[in-house]
């Protein structure tokens, strides 16, 4: 079976499958009960299609745009434009002067024509009643007004389905509408043969049964989409930075309004259309709108910004302008949303399962029927009444028929491929309260294979609380502590070196010193930034009179790749000076001077050199981060089109900064290292505080290996392939050596690979590995989309968990399938040898409607939401080539059904002996036995499938709530079918001898099930 599954349903992969692939497996179920319900949770192709549509279009209608505005530039230049546009009255009222076509028709056609007619961007925030200082004000009133005349920022989407749509829905399963319509001909002929009520009593079991079954359905699907309509909304929110009544603070992509000012920066999402202010070196990439890759240059020139798009390079301040459908983003997102997320593996791979056994049943259905039909058949002709037929005999067929049905409606596991979403969306909600978010269904099961993580050092291993503890400034090693003593610091260091210091850290920087909402003085940035922000503070710096002391004319943001940032600022004297740091080794290498003990500048000669390597050798070997400040005067003329200089600098300092180790790492990388998981560290840092901190924590073992970046780049292959299996750490990588890292593990070893990132040139690396876990709190929106899970804390112990879940869920489908296979085997065969042995079923179709549920919704209900346990990590991966269906779960599918097999056969063929059965209820008392004692035997195998392996199975059961309550209400609902629905179901009511007999038989099957796991078997 698994060589038929890899073969036709193993295409489709965790993520990036293709179009073709998806629509295939979908050719290849052609035996499918309910097409609505078992394709919901699949992509849905069509939708998919439309958004690539909408995308061709937006690419051909800015390339238009783009060649008009160029070509307009050309005229109006020189030329005094006049507008005689006029806002309607309503927009006059509210105090505003421009309404939102008009607003959307400038940017979305990128019309510099019409911008320009309008005054630029600093009118265009006047007519928006909003200032390019302080942004809008924030009473409650204009607020409303402008929600009112602008719309808001969110897009249509699908409404929430209500419970009577699923109700529907599930009554599209074509095998309950033919039964449906056996029912009714059943009452039909039943109360002309026989009268009412009893002639009814048939048909109604089956109308009950059917209504029964669509109702537990409904409800437990209903309960699925709501818990997938909350992750829905966690994926979506995006927290942006915008000013406010002249105060900084954060607020909700879904609450920005036309005339907000929002502060982006590299790697953040565009969230509404607007123009740019104000920001350097801005580089946009619109190919999720275009489909285009080359990056688009925004300044005062070209001031479109199209919401949806990424910040690529730069920073800058937009002012929002359209929000909501008015956008191209906003049309776009409606249609995606529609799209639906990928198909899992395991998902396609269960409808294979579903689909083979789907046909076996509809085999076993038809030849059960043909036995049955000929057998009454041979007894109308040996009693010659082959030309004489009668109302009871139309009933015995349509029986007959309702039986065959049945089987198709027990044979096809529909509740396979389903049990999949149930179990994923169940993980995914307990995941959340874990700190980790799922954005793709895939990545929850895949991550439970996984054989390699791939982590970032800051913030992810580390607390990602730094503060500057150690600095080198003139030559000397001085420690910074508290703030009695930050002012022996500087006066322990010359003014001059200070003054620089202080120039540098203040505007070098990608952070911001602002006053928040609450009035209070707040630090934004990365935490490095913050670091150094909060280190010149201490000093007595001044972030705002120092930011307005020299004019800031070219920024160059920092990136993996060149490991260094670097900004040109005008003097206030006259003349233009560079400010460069970044990683210690390459920024000391492009200096020749360095600020001495005096304060003067002198040469670094190669006694000096020497020493501040040294220096960053100590402060490395303590894990502490190191970074190295510099600048460099250049002269009275610099171009902003001119690079920044690589040389010539002047060495000001070294500071040493301190980040723990997160609580709980090294003890979660122990669990990684026993559930056979290889965890290496992938870090931008100095290669000894990589060693450091990888020691500390248990990554870093005595046959490890740590390798620099730019050395495991010109590695071959061949060495390559030595190197890889023992690299524990790479230091000083760049973007592309984590990339190319990973497609080794995964191609040429084989590994599932899960990697963690969170910067926007992290993607490439997050998209190649088989899971992406991108960062919730220092990861870019940019990051964050190309992920797969995000982990909301940056807490490496959250990724750990992430693994167990995954196992648990792989597991947990895997229990459920052994269980509802050994149900279908045996139904399938019990119904059949009797067919064709005694002419009869012992099983009705409103009993095997009932085992149906037990074994289809309720079991999937108990089995599939079993939340994970310890030993989960104790285990070895499954990887990527394990087999789903096991060698474990055939013995135990093989086993269970054998025992079953000859039980119900036993009491077919010698039950009224045993039982010492006579008289005319006889069959029926019988009968009610072997549907009593399979029912039994159903419920203690779905307690003993809840561990494949082990023989204690009871440890933990009561902790599992849904578990014990779909047990009890199978239990209490059997014995209220049995004892009092027998005219609907054909049962009698037992005495207690005989219940005792059948729950017996039953409880066999638990030590059956436990000799049966001591059978050694190979694991594929």
């Amino acid at each position: 079976m698994e060589s038929y599954l890899n073969e036709n349903f193993g295409d489709v992969k965790p993520k990036n499958s293709s179009e073709e692939t998806l629509q295939r497996w979908r050719k290849l179920c052609w035996i499918v009960k309910n097409r609505k319900r078992r394709f919901r949770f699949t992509a849905n192709l069509s939708k998919r299609f439309e958004a690539e549509a909408i995308r061709r279009s937006n690419q051909e209608k800015f390339r238009v745009a783009v060649l008009v505005s160029q070509a307009a530039l050309q005229f109006i230049n020189g030329l005094n434009l006049s507008s005689d546009y006029d806002a309607p009255e309503d927009v006059k009222a509210a105090g505003f002067q421009i309404c939102a076509d008009e607003l959307g028709s400038i940017v979305e056609g990128r019309d510099v024509k019409k911008l320009k007619i309008h005054g630029g961007v600093e009118n265009i925030a006047a007519m928006l009643s909003t200032s390019i200082i302080n942004g809008i004000p924030t009473s409650e009133h204009i607020i409303n007004e402008r929600k009112r005349i602008y719309g808001i920022n969110k897009f249509t989407e699908t409404p929430a389905r209500g419970f009577w749509v699923f109700v529907w829905e599930a009554l599209q399963d074509t095998t309950l509408m033919i039964l449906a319509i056996c029912a009714f001909v059943s009452l039909a002929v039943g109360i002309t043969v026989e009268g009412w009520p009893k002639g009814a009593y048939d048909g109604l079991g089956i109308v009950l049964s059917i209504l029964l079954v669509v109702f537990v359905t409904a409800t437990s699907d209903y309960k699925q989409s709501l818990q997938f309509r909350d992750l829905d909304k966690e994926k979506k929110k995006i927290m942006v930075q915008v000013t406010r009544d002249g105060l900084r603070q954060k607020v909700s992509i879904f609450d920005l309004l036309p005339g907000d000012l929002v502060h982006l920066a590299i790697g953040d999402q565009v969230p509404a259309d607007g123009l740019f202010i104000s920001g350097f070196s801005v580089l946009i990439n619109e190919s999720c709108l275009t489909g285009e890759c080359e990056p688009v240059n925004v300044n005062a020139a070209n001031p479109f910004l199209l919401s949806g798009t990424k910040v690529q390079d730069g920073s800058c301040k937009m002012l929002i302008t359209t929000v909501g459908m008015r956008t191209q983003w906003g049309k776009l997102m409606a249609t995606l949303s529609e799209g639906g997320d990928d198909e899992t593996p395991l998902q396609v791979k269960l409808n294979g399962v579903a689909t083979i056994i789907g046909k076996i049943g509809l085999y076993f259905a038809i030849v059960t029927f043909a036995v049955l039909v000929q057998g009454l058949f041979s007894r109308k002709i040996q009693e010659g009444t082959h030309w004489i037929w009668s109302g009871d005999d139309a009933m015995e067929m349509l029986e007959f028929f309702a039986i065959a049905v049945t089987i198709i409606v027990v044979a096809v596991p529909e509740g396979l491929p389903l049990a999949v979403t149930l179990s994923l969306a169940f993980a995914m909600k307990k995941m959340m309260k874990d700190k980790a978010l799922v954005r793709h269904l895939a990545a929850c099961e895949t991550m439970g294979s996984s054989t390699n993580i791939c982590s970032d050092k800051t913030g992810t291993l580390t607390s990602n609380h730094m503060t500057v503890v150690k600095t080198c400034i003139c030559e000397e090693i001085k420690e910074v502590s508290s703030s009695n003593k930050s002012y022996n610091f500087r006066s322990a260091v010359p003014e001059s070196a200070v003054k620089i210091l202080l120039q540098s850290i203040f505007n070098n920087t990608g952070g911001e010193v602002v006053n928040s909402k609450e009035n209070k003085i707040e630090i934004l940035g990365t935490p490095t930034e913050t670091a150094l922000l909060e280190f010149a503070l201490l000093l007595g710096g001044d972030f705002q009179a120092e930011r307005q002391a020299s004019t800031i004319v070219k920024v160059e943001p920092f990136n993996s790749a060149k490991k260094r940032m670097g900004v040109v600022i005008e003097l206030p004297e006259g003349g233009f000076r560079v400010h460069s740091k970044g990683a210690s080794e390459i920024i000391l290498a492009a200096c020749d001077k360095v600020i001495d003990s005096n304060g003067d500048v002198v040469p670094l000669d190669e006694r000096s050199t020497n020493h501040l390597k040294n220096i960053i050798e100590l402060f490395a070997s303590e894990a502490l981060r190191t970074l190295c400040l510099a600048y460099m005067d250049i002269g009275t003329e610099f171009s902003v089109d001119s690079a920044l200089p690589l040389k010539g600098y002047t060495c000001i300092g070294i500071v040493g900064i301190k980040d723990p180790v997160r609580p709980g790492v090294k003890e979660s990388v122990a669990i990684c290292r026993s559930a056979g998981i290889t965890v290496r560290m992938v870090t931008g840092d100095n290669i000894n505080t990589a060693k450091a901190i990888a020691r500390e924590i248990g990554i870093l073992t005595d046959n490890g290996i740590a390798i620099e970046g730019p050395e495991f780049r010109e590695k071959s292959e061949e060495e390559l392939h030595e190197l890889i299996p023992k690299m524990q750490v790479m230091a000083r990588s760049s973007p592309m050596d984590k990339h190319t890292l990973v497609k080794h593990l995964r191609t040429t070893f084989g590994e599932v690979v899960a990697v963690t990132g969170d910067g926007t040139n992290d993607a490439p690396a997050l998209h190649e590995a088989d899971i992406g876990l991108a960062m919730g709190i220092a990861g870019t929106e940019v990051a964050k989309e190309s992920a797969d899970v995000i982990i909301l804390d940056d807490n490496f112990s959250t990724i750990v968990t992430v693994a167990k879940w995954g196992r648990s869920v792989y597991i947990n489908i895997q229990k459920f399938v052994q269980f509802q296979l050994t149900v279908n085997v045996v139904a399938l065969i019990v119904n059949f040898s009797s067919a064709c042995l005694t002419g009869n079923a012992p099983l009705t179709a409103v009993q095997l409607l009932w085992v149906n549920m037990i074994m289809d919704t309720l079991g999937a209900l108990a089995l599939a939401t079993e939340p994970p346990n310890n030993d989960l990590m104790k285990r070895l991966p499954v990887g990527r080539k394990g087999n789903f269906i096991s060698n474990v779960m055939w013995r135990n599918i093989l086993g269970q059904s054998i025992y079953q097999f000859v039980i119900i056969w036993y009491l077919q063929t010698r039950g009224k002996a045993a039982f010492h059965l006579d008289g005319p209820d006889s069959e029926l008392i019988l009968n009610t036995l072997i549907f009593n004692s399979f029912v039994f035997c159903q419920v203690f195998n779905e307690i003993s499938s809840r561990d494949m392996e082990k023989i204690n199975v009871l440890r933990g059961i009561l902790k599992n709530h849904v578990f014990v309550a779909v047990l009890s209400c199978t239990i209490i609902f059997q014995i209220v079918i049995v004892e009092f629905l027998g005219t609907f179901a054909s049962t009698c009511p037992l005495t207690l001898q005989q219940w005792f007999a059948s729950v017996f038989l039953g409880f066999l099957g638990m030590p059956i099930a436990a000799a049966l796991k001591l059978i050694p078997v190979g694991s594929n």
